[in-house]
């Protein structure tokens, strides 16, 4: 249930928040930087954040983060100004990015890395990114901004019972040279250590995790599209908030599904090979989402074909993030999960960072419609050398 709340809890923030950049008149730019902004402090404080997961507790130090964006969600709509709803993004981005690196810890060291385990953890994390945009969409519609917003607080108040409920995890000992896990909290234990940094960024000299992390940060700039100029895109040629909850929760539904695929995918195939493969379709059919939605076709049609690519896009997600999930978490021992999440958060959202705002200079440069083709073409360009490096990794 953490899982479905956790992943879900960013959905409702990135779905309304292009939404009420729009309703403001807000550029693509501005759009993209506001999407962006939400990753920016997790992009340096993921590693440090999965280092005190692993020192405190990943079910302690997540329960403050749900309980930051939960008090900062109601501010949204009182904000008008793009500075100051920049600053704004920037906080409440961190804290609904941190609480689900804390579900994913908590699944890490309850499944011991099993794919089987952590495709039903990503399953259930699926039917709460459904839910999240369908329900945001229709309060959007029928009820306005503060309705919305105010949805993403009550969320947050379900996450925190979830998490309260989850199972506790085994007691982490640590491996031979590594620190005991703190009884205590000290102020102090709240400064970045450049020891966990140092401890995190190691960790990629483990190829399996190198490669993974490299996919990481291509598979996730699919959704760097989705949550920005996807829903301009759409919501500029007549689709509702509604609709577009759909074809959001679209994507959620079938990688649910895909993801309980994902212990068979560990064994039938290699994992690289399959990482590889899966993001680059996956880029593919979003990168033609306005070819699609420009066909002379009725609009039922047309919503076919999006719901359709959306699908297939989100069952080859669904299938690589078990995958991901399961090589990094055999490659590193328990008392490394937090830290390991870290470092996979740090791409995420990297990636997430880098996209939006690129993506809408692009946009106001070629025109929105070219900005999917152009971008698309750059990320599948970028997946060639990984194959090439994972070929070579099997070989050898």
């Amino acid at each position: 249930m953490a899982g479905l709340f956790a992943m879900g809890y960013i959905d409702v923030f990135v779905f309304l928040m292009p939404l009420y950049a729009g309703v403001l008149k807000m550029n693509a730019t501005e759009i993209g930087l506001l999407v962006g902004a939400r990753s920016l402090l997790p992009v340096f404080f993921s590693i440090h954040v999965g280092a005190l997961m692993d020192r405190f507790g990943a079910r302690r130090v997540t329960a403050v983060f749900v309980g930051l964006a939960m008090a900062l969600a109601p501010l949204f709509p009182a904000v008008a100004n793009f500075p100051a709803l920049l600053a704004l993004q920037v906080v409440a981005g961190c804290a609904v990015s941190f609480a689900w690196a804390g579900a994913q810890t908590l699944a890490a060291q309850i499944g011991h890395g099993e794919a089987e385990y952590l495709g039903r953890f990503s399953f259930a994390a699926r039917i709460g990114t459904t839910a999240a945009p369908i329900a945001a969409g229709v309060i959007w519609d029928s009820g306005g901004i503060w309705p919305a917003w105010l949805f993403a607080s009550a969320w947050g108040a379900a996450m925190l019972v979830a998490l309260w409920r989850a199972p506790d995890p085994e007691p982490v000992r640590p491996a031979a040279g590594a620190p005991a896990p703190a009884e205590r909290f000290r102020p102090r234990d709240l400064l970045p250590r450049l020891s966990d940094y140092a401890a995190s960024f190691a960790l990629l000299a483990i190829p399996a995790i190198a490669l993974s992390v490299a996919i990481i940060f291509l598979r996730n700039a699919t959704s760097g599209i989705q949550n920005s100029l996807y829903v301009v895109h759409l919501e500029g040629i007549g689709f509702s908030a509604t609709a577009i909850g759909v074809l959001f929760a679209a994507v959620e539904i079938a990688s649910g599904l895909g993801s309980l695929l994902g212990g068979r995918a560990m064994r039938l195939g290699r994992p690289q090979r399959t990482m590889i493969s899966g993001t680059i379709a996956a880029i593919v059919l979003i990168a033609v989402t306005p070819l699609l939605s420009g066909l002379p076709a009725p609009y039922l049609a047309v919503m076919g074909m999006l719901l359709v690519a959306q699908a297939l896009r989100g069952a080859l997600q669904g299938v690589i993030q078990p995958v991901m999930f399961s090589v990094q978490a055999r490659a590193v021992g328990r008392h490394q999960q937090g830290s390991v999440v870290g470092l996979r958060q740090t791409m995420t959202r990297a990636a997430a960072i880098v996209v939006p705002p690129l993506m809408g200079a692009i946009a106001d440069r070629w025109g929105l419609a070219e900005s999917f083709l152009i971008l698309g073409a750059l990320l599948v360009v970028l997946c060639l050398p990984l194959a090439v490096l994972a070929r070579r990794a099997e070989r050898g």
